[in-house]
């Protein structure tokens, strides 16, 4: 087989391929013991018509596509072993040439891992983040836990006030005509909470028990219903509730009920511990993100779009998987948050950008200071997600060789190993 790969721009080029008549005529014959099972020709038995009748009825051209379909896929993924590229899409192919007794000819358009040039990277200098634990900081834990353990008492009347949840039915109108999903019967809404259009909850803030009001508001210009995006309405709203958070004091008896220790002053004392770890955990992924940052801003290369959307895709999937866990949908999100796919899409667009082109980058350097991951590598990787799942790490790797992700666990473990590398060769300033 031979091969010629050629740029034409950026990151795309033309990879001519040309294989031996030998290997067309051994896909002519898979295609024809493939075809002859479906035929009927009269006087034979299905899949027992002789290869030189069927020819004569059908023609040898009859077999061009699906013997095209069994010799592409191996051919192509030869020709780019051979080429040495790294294809990030699916090809362009245009078939030049197939025919019995010919070589089998074929162009495809292929776009590939962007070129990257390093910059500096080894002895980079970060300043130091502090882990220190202000008293600031432990209050408002406390404040936190207070609220997760408060108690709502039904208030005999208003007004209403931030912080309260109350109960409420709605019925939205625009240009004094009720629009479809803007109605509501015993809607539970904690004032302050954000889940409303912004200036709805303000409004309901006041409002004494049984009381009616026309809430003027706006929606934003980015709403998922495009008859209602930027549009004035009015709310006709009446309050049926208030139910009032009770906080608990913070004493020796809410440190029992919240923890394992008797006594505020140990159950303070533990939760400084646990807030300076974290402090700690995240002071070292703040350095550690800032080191990567800064050898991602040295290198020089172009992120190609089709990189950035399979992220987008990837991020989108995991956004929707962690709202599930929430109990709630995405159709349900676009409805709060008055995005659709699109809008929520174009926020991902920067920090998928700035993932791919970290991950370029970081593999360069994997590469340029000859970083590999060993099988003791592989098999530590998968002790850990055993434990992790409950499940025994040699059925982890036949899940993973089976569905094709050995090679992206190799990819992720030589990218984690130079992040090590540049940690550890990095100066705090």
């Amino acid at each position: 087989m031979t091969v010629n790969w050629e740029k034409i721009e950026k990151n795309v080029g033309v990879l001519e391929v040309e294989v031996g008549a030998d290997k067309v005529t051994v896909a002519l014959d898979k295609a024809f013991r493939k075809v002859v099972q479906k035929v009927n020709v009269p006087g034979f038995r299905k899949g027992k018509v002789p290869r030189n009748i069927f020819e004569a009825r059908f023609g040898i051209e009859s077999l061009y596509q699906d013997a095209i379909d069994i010799l592409l896929p191996e051919a192509y993924s030869e020709a780019i072993d051979q080429a040495g590229i790294e294809p990030i899409d699916r090809p362009e192919v245009d078939v030049e040439q197939f025919a019995k007794g010919q070589t089998f000819k074929f162009k495809a358009k292929v776009t590939v891992k962007p070129e990257v040039t390093l910059g500096e990277y080894k002895g980079l200098v970060v300043p130091a983040e502090s882990a220190e634990v202000s008293e600031e900081e432990i209050s408002a834990e406390l404040e936190r836990l207070q609220q997760r353990h408060a108690e709502l008492a039904t208030l005999d009347e208003g007004p209403a006030q931030i912080g309260d949840v109350t109960v409420i039915d709605f019925e939205g109108f625009q240009d004094g005509v009720a629009f479809e999903g803007g109605k509501g019967e015993q809607y539970s809404l904690e004032l302050g909470s954000g889940s409303f259009i912004p200036g709805f909850e303000e409004q309901v803030v006041g409002l004494n028990i049984a009381e009616e009001k026309d809430i003027e508001v706006t929606f934003p210009e980015n709403y998922h219903a495009e008859n209602l995006a930027g549009k004035p309405v009015v709310f006709k709203v009446k309050l049926h509730e208030i139910k009032r958070k009770n906080l608990p004091a913070l004493d020796d008896e809410f440190a029992k009920d919240v923890s394992e220790f008797d006594t505020l002053d140990e159950f303070k004392a533990d939760l400084s511990k646990k807030l300076q770890d974290r402090k700690a955990k995240d002071a070292e992924l703040a350095r550690e993100t800032a080191i990567i940052d800064k050898a991602t801003e040295a290198a020089t290369l172009e992120v190609p779009q089709v990189m950035v959307d399979a992220e987008i895709t990837h991020m989108m999937k995991d956004f929707e998987s962690r709202l599930r866990q929430q109990g709630m949908t995405l159709d349900l999100y676009y409805q709060f948050s008055g995005q659709d796919e699109a809008a929520l899409k174009g926020q991902m667009q920067a920090d998928a950008e700035k993932r791919v082109r970290n991950n370029l980058v970081l593999e360069q350097i994997a590469k340029a200071e000859n970083i590999d991951v060993t099988e003791a590598d592989v098999n530590e990787e998968l002790d850990n997600l055993s434990k992790l799942y409950s499940r025994p790490a040699e059925e982890l790797r036949d899940v993973f060789a089976a569905n094709g992700y050995l090679e992206t666990l190799n990819a992720d473990l030589k990218v984690r190993k130079a992040v090590k590398f540049l940690v550890e060769s990095s100066k705090t300033e």
